[in-house]
């Protein structure tokens, strides 16, 4: 399911995992791994100590790494597992509180909220200390909240490991925080709502959700209601109690995982998280009564253009032991997943929808089963219900094919090897269900439940939960109601009655012990090469290939016969690479091979196809972007402006009238002149089998050997003066990117010492950056401030770079993200800009240099900490002819000197010719702003020092300089037209 990013933002699940069964966020453990384990257990009742290794019986045991399990006497549960990684440390610190233990009327979100307010430090380690230590470090850290857990996590170089169980317990302990910094936190978390608000999905999840319960806390989202959120300034003192409640150790885990020295880790857990006092806590979670009839309500959505459906079903509470909610998980693969029957016909066939997907949380107490789809029409609405409603029936009345059930569990087995493989993944996934019983077994317990379900056991628990007073079920539209459709669903009463050519390949080799197998197909080519009038040509033609059939296969053929091998094949087309790329497990390279080759070499340019994925190669466009996207709208707005005319000037997705008058013959030229085997370079990584290299460049060489190569990519267009551009679109805040091009890309002498100056004025989703600190941390005005000089897209899904997306052409730019209002926006980019006049005028302090180099060097191997990240760099470099990233960046690094990146900050960074982009739902109010150089005062609801006052003064009246004339209106319908 294309969407499944977005539907767990709107949910509000952050980091954790959806289902152990779910789209590869499963759990396991690479079968090397599996097959060297034997079995120890060894406990000791006084101490209530268990270390374990999983036996030989790999199919018995999904969790199979050695761990050491202790329960310290305040009943702090404290798990250490040692990894084969070297260096890297995650520590994970799962709270058994979220949103479900928001109990009394009033207080939803807090849970979420105080989330944030774990982090502004103790009287040991004020905020800015605390940060500066984890800068220093390299920390890499956030944390999530969802219905049952909050999360805090990070990962550091393992020498660092004493000093951050230190920190982490001093601030799980002492935290102190005053009521201004309190209260402006609390505008942090209403600016996050509200820049989530444009999204339909939080829209419907928290419209199905508060129909749905009426008694329990899981009738709220995540992010609580908005009436709670604006009312979170004025509860200071209840924000005490929250703490005292429910942030006491017996309530938490501390998992340290990674390459560390078991006893070592647990002495430290003692030392400083054994002094934790408990605190007696008897709050009951409310019960919600039985459902007694179905409920139906439509909830007109102006903000998108999409017509909605989701069904919610009562659903059990998730027990290890009891095979009711892990059953319904194998029903919704079987019934819901892009390999269903649904799927292929609603989708593929019919192409009635652009996605239909079932999402069945695992929770504490009985939640939603929530089953969606997004139409491509409103007419369809009827009939694509109908569809839903018959694949329901069938579930309650039919048994699942045997073969097709064991698939399913297949899938589960190599979706655990592929997708665990770094020390942060194995952290993480033991944060996300060690919640439930504090105990890794719980997962074995879980696993060996799955593997005894049956088709019997499917069908019985889908006539239990699937009735017709059990459901909830919503649409939405932007219109008030929907024509033609009937909101009343019938389940009960429907479900009774040869030669090879002169080889041209390039090979990328990095072979490693891991039974992971990664690939990818590189050519040197991209969206610049898409011709005048045919923008999006480039990204279609990747669709036809990874997302159609072949001249033999459907595409449904290809995702079922994909299915049981858990194998991944998609690409990444960018301005000058287009990639295919890949992993499997060794077991079943040969079998995924032979589809993904039969894809690359025989497409099959069906008319069917075409259709489909053009349609919804628009929908990305017009939906997924321009309508729930401001952030990633403005940034892609201000590419386009900065490279009008240029190679560069269109979405990578193309214009959408350009895409319409698209034919497959189109497609085809484009296959036939720039996949060829003269612009392709193979990526192999993994222990794969020594014949497989000469086998994949032999079958590669029958691809075309077409002469043509790319064009040489020109410089930017020159920028003259201060421009903006005002995309106006029906939005609740205010986003905003701003840069300029730079003549600096990886590989060039001033590159490292640019990149440095980059962190540390914004780094990437991280709070000691200093725009972060300035307009985030101080002024509580937004989600975060961020800078860049290498293309980053995704950032609102990533907190980490976006891998084979290296560009000869990059430009400066400042993302700050979305703002409560216009005046806000207009202050924060003035905040930017004067502290980038500072910036290029002062330069860095040898304290500010000296702790950004240290973070960096710290930091760098986070970036390259999977075997696919790995593989991704070694593209990259090849593409920038520089050596390993770390080795690169590391060396850069050691060659710096204060003076010299106080030079390249003088000689790269500029403020006079710069171009804006704001999205906002008032254009000309905001050129008017801009253009009449508007005084943009600060408003607080709380205290604030004198000196921030006294800059704010300056702030609100500091000249951007833009002319009437370079401010540009543009409505959101003509953007990317």
């Amino acid at each position: 399911m294309k969407f499944t990013q977005n539907m767990k933002n709107a949910i509000g699940i952050g980091g954790e995992k959806a289902s152990l069964f779910r789209k590869g966020l499963s759990l396991c453990l690479l079968a090397g791994m599996i097959s060297s384990c034997t079995t120890v257990n060894n406990t000791t009742a006084s101490a209530n100590v268990s270390s374990k290794q999983s036996n030989n019986a790999a199919a018995e045991k999904i969790f199979n790494l050695p761990y050491h399990m202790e329960t310290l006497e305040n009943g702090l549960k404290v798990i250490v597992v040692k990894t084969d990684y070297p260096d890297l440390v995650s520590l994970q610190i799962p709270m058994q509180t979220g949103s479900r233990n928001e109990v009394e009327p009033g207080k939803s979100g807090f849970a979420h909220f105080f989330e944030h307010m774990m982090f502004k430090g103790t009287k040991n380690f004020p905020q800015a200390e605390y940060s500066k230590i984890l800068k220093n470090a390299g920390v890499d850290g956030n944390a999530y909240t969802s219905d049952d857990l909050t999360n805090y996590h990070i990962s550091f170089p393992k020498e660092h490991l004493e000093k951050m169980l230190m920190l982490e317990a001093d601030r799980f302990q002492n935290l102190f925080y005053t009521e201004a910094e309190f209260r402006t936190e609390a505008l942090a978390v209403k600016g996050e709502y509200l820049k989530n608000s444009s999204s339909p999905f939080r829209k419907m999840f928290e419209g199905i959700r508060d129909l749905a319960f009426k008694q329990h806390t899981y009738k709220h989202t995540t992010m609580g209601f908005l009436r709670d959120i604006e009312d979170m300034p004025n509860q200071f003192d209840y924000s005490k109690t929250f703490f005292k409640r429910w942030y006491t150790p017996q309530f938490a885990s501390v998992i340290v995982v990674g390459d560390v020295d078991v006893n070592k880790t647990v002495d430290w857990v003692k030392k400083y998280w054994g002094v934790w006092k408990t605190q007696k806590t008897e709050v009951s979670i409310p019960k919600e009564p039985p459902q007694e009839k179905q409920i139906y309500q439509h909830l007109q959505f102006e903000k998108t253009p999409n017509t909605y459906i989701t069904m919610a079903f009562r659903g059990p509470a998730l027990d290890e032991n009891k095979k009711d909610k892990p059953s319904l998980d194998l029903l919704s693969e079987a019934y819901f997943s892009e390999s269903s029957d649904l799927y292929r016909d609603l989708v593929i066939d019919r192409q009635m929808v652009q996605f239909v997907g079932a999402y069945f949380p695992d929770r504490k107490d009985p939640q939603l089963l929530y089953i969606y789809t997004q139409l491509k029409d409103e007419k369809y609405a009827e009939e694509v219900k109908q569809a839903i409603t018959k694949t329901l029936i069938r579930a309650r009345t039919e048994l699942l094919d045997e073969k097709r059930l064991n698939d399913i569990k297949n899938n589960l087995k190599y979706s655990f090897a592929r997708t665990l493989d770094s020390t942060d993944s194995i952290a993480s996934t033991l944060a996300s269900y060690v919640h439930f019983e504090r105990d890794p077994e719980f997962l074995n317990r879980l696993y060996r439940t799955f593997a005894k379900i049956t088709p019997q056991d499917i069908k019985r628990y889908a006539t239990t939960y699937f009735t017709d007073d059990n459901l909830t079920m919503v649409t939405m539209s932007p219109k008030a109601a929907l024509a033609k459709f009937d909101g009343r669903v019938d389940l009960d009463r429907a479900s009774k009655n040869t030669h090879q050519p002169n080889v041209q390949i390039k090979t990328l080799l990095q072979p490693t012990s891991s039974d992971l197998i990664d690939i990818s197909w590189w050519f040197n080519t991209g969206t610049a090469q898409d011709p005048q009038g045919k923008k999006g040509l480039a990204a279609l033609t990747a669709m036809m290939i990874a997302d159609g059939g072949t001249v033999s296969r459907t595409y449904n053929d290809i995702q079922q016969a994909m299915y049981p091998l858990a194998g991944r094949f998609g690409f990444r087309v960018d301005k000058e690479i287009f990639i295919f790329n890949g992993s499997v497990h060794r077991d079943n390279l040969a079998q995924w091979y032979g589809l993904v080759s039969e894809q690359m070499l025989q497409p099959g340019w069906r008319e069917e196809d075409f259709k489909r994925l053009k349609d919804q190669l628009i929908n990305n466009i017009e939906n997924s972007l321009k309508s729930s996207n401001d952030e990633e709208l403005g940034k892609e707005v201000l590419y386009e402006a900065l490279y009008a005319g240029h190679s560069y000037g269109a979405l990578n997705s193309g214009h959408v009238d350009d895409i319409k008058k698209l034919t497959l013959n189109d497609v085809k030229d484009f296959y036939q002149t720039q996949l060829t085997q003269n612009n392709l370079t193979l990526a192999i990584a993994g222990n794969y089998p020594k014949t497989f290299k000469n086998k994949i460049v032999s079958d590669m060489a029958k691809l075309p050997q077409w002469k043509k190569m790319p064009s040489t990519i020109a410089a930017a267009p020159k920028l003259k003066g201060r421009h903006a551009t005002i995309v106006e679109k029906n939005t609740l805040s205010t986003a905003v990117s701003f840069g300029f091009p730079i003549d600096v890309k990886r590989g060039d002498e001033d590159w490292v010492a640019l990149w440095l100056v980059r962190s540390w004025l914004g780094e990437h989703r991280n709070s000691n950056s200093y725009l972060y600190q300035r307009i985030r941390a101080l002024r509580g005005m937004n989600y975060g401030d961020y800078a860049y000089i290498e293309y980053f897209p995704s950032g609102m899904f990533t907190t980490k770079p976006v891998v084979n997306v290296p560009r000869s052409q990059q430009i400066f730019q400042v993302w700050i993200r979305p703002l409560r209002s216009a005046n806000d926006a207009h202050f924060a980019t003035r905040t930017a800009m004067w502290e980038m006049e500072k910036l290029i005028k002062n330069g860095l302090t040898q304290e500010q240099f000296e702790s950004t180099k240290n973070f960096l060097r710290n930091y760098v191997p986070q970036l390259v900490d999977s075997q696919s990240r790995i593989l991704g760099y070694a593209v990259d470099s090849k593409f920038y002819d520089t050596e390993g990233f770390v080795d690169y960046v590391r060396k850069g690094l050691d060659q710096l000197t204060l003076d010299k990146v106080n030079q390249v900050i003088k000689k790269h960074l500029q403020l006079e010719n710069m171009h804006f982009v704001f999205i906002t739902k008032d254009a000309k109010d905001m050129k008017k702003r801009l253009a009449e150089e508007q005084n943009s005062p600060m408003k607080y609801n709380s205290e604030k020092p004198a000196e921030i006052v006294s800059e704010d003064k300056i702030i609100a009246k500091y000249p951007l300089k833009i002319d009437s004339k370079n401010i540009e209106i543009k409505s959101i319908e003509s953007v990317f037209k």
